[in-house]
């Protein structure tokens, strides 16, 4: 096991002076001397949080993408245009058209913007993830992400064609996890797996070791009481140390966390650092 740093780059707020915050999320990681970039927020402000940060987006190991929607991905382009040959992770799903329902019934695209696989291919090697991936010494992928649960959804009325007639079910849904002493340290994108679907699986994998931390978007922001409830239940087993809900997580169910978790829970707008000791 080796320490690591995760600087938020991109979340929809900023907590430092300087940087800008847009709807999406974007993750700088450190571990085992190598960089990798998870998600890459919209693309508005990717570089100019990252220069002010200090951190170079153009000397990267690999990107990472949690999965295809546009504000995880926008600013995939300018960061392979901006950087040195690098590799990127991704399900093939990611590449897949996606649309959202409108409240009107209407739909709109939320696939991933301006980049196709081809395109992808010709800036960086594309690996392709259909199973948990080590990416460095304590640091995985999970891949796909069992659907276990009986109260978890995908977050929201999403499909494959804008008739709205196909039922997207992001497949191509994943999560990192760093190993340390203290517990696993779980970084999501949206979840959109589930957020305890997530957590079981990663626990799958590393022996049922306990989660100490985790950090991202849990698409909580359409969750019924039902779901919140067990949500929160499951939660209380794991028995956490941190978690920093954010993103497409939703106000409504970031107020419960931290209510129903006094003193574990944190904010993470962009220019958020964690340490991730060995």
């Amino acid at each position: 096991m080796a320490d690591g740093r995760i600087t938020i780059l991109v979340e929809n707020t900023a907590g430092k002076r300087g940087l800008l915050g847009e709807h999406g999320l974007s993750f700088w990681i450190e571990s085992d001397g190598k960089r990798f970039l998870f998600d890459t927020g919209q693309g508005h402000v990717l570089l100019s949080n990252a220069r002010q940060l200090g951190i170079g987006l153009d000397n990267i190991d690999a990107v990472v993408l949690s999965h295809g929607h546009y504000d995880h991905t926008g600013g995939l382009g300018d960061v392979l245009r901006n950087s040195r040959a690098t590799t990127v992770y991704a399900h093939p799903a990611a590449f897949d058209a996606k649309y959202a329902r409108n409240p009107d019934g209407s739909a709109r695209n939320v696939g991933m913007p301006g980049l196709d696989e081809r395109m992808i291919r010709d800036m960086a090697e594309l690996v392709l993830v259909e199973e948990p991936t080590e990416l460095c010494n304590g640091l995985h992928l999970t891949g796909p992400v069992p659907r276990t649960t009986d109260f978890e959804d995908t977050g929201g009325a999403f499909f494959k064609d804008r008739a709205c007639t196909q039922p997207d079910h992001l497949t191509d849904d994943q999560a990192v996890f760093m190993e340390s002493e203290a517990g696993t340290v779980v970084i999501l994108g949206c979840a959109h797996a589930g957020v305890i679907n997530t957590l079981r699986h990663v626990q799958s994998l590393t022996g049922n070791r306990p989660v100490h931390t985790v950090i991202g978007g849990m698409h909580l922001l359409h969750a019924t009481g039902k779901r919140m409830d067990k949500t929160v239940d499951e939660l209380r087993r794991l028995d956490m140390q941190r978690m920093l809900p954010c993103h497409c997580t939703g106000m409504a169910a970031v107020a419960r966390l931290w209510q129903e978790f006094p003193g574990r829970c944190a904010a993470c707008p962009a220019g958020t650092v964690l340490e991730v000791p060995a």
